[in-house]
């Protein structure tokens, strides 16, 4: 009928989504206990259960304080991506920088 409310088990809506500003602060989120800044352009976040495995997909935007827009899923080998915890580094022309804001959905299956 439309009118009821959605059932997102098993289907292909974000699993955890939110909004995060200086300082690694959440200023908005779903599914997600803490984020934290590592070092200047390292940010991890961990989320409130667990995804079934590694395999799940981060998407979304960031931009440095002077707002010029960097992909935020620049992530190496050394960078950690487990069930519980993604960690993702930005920058701009190969300098590291530190985040203005940056918002961000995970695409997975929970455990």
């Amino acid at each position: 009928n439309g009118t009821g409310p959605v059932t997102l088990t098993k289907q292909s809506a974000a699993k955890a989504w939110c909004h995060i500003t200086d300082a690694a602060s959440l200023s908005g989120s779903f599914g997600i206990s803490s984020a934290s800044d590592i070092v200047t352009g390292n940010y991890d976040i961990s989320f409130t259960s667990s995804f079934s495995d590694a395999f799940y997909a981060p998407a979304g935007n960031t931009s440095t304080a002077t707002f010029a827009t960097n992909a935020f899923t620049n992530r190496t080998e050394a960078a950690a991506k487990t069930t519980s915890l993604y960690e993702w580094s930005t920058s701009s022309a190969n300098t590291a920088y530190d985040l203005r804001f940056t918002t961000l959905s995970i695409h997975g299956d929970r455990a």
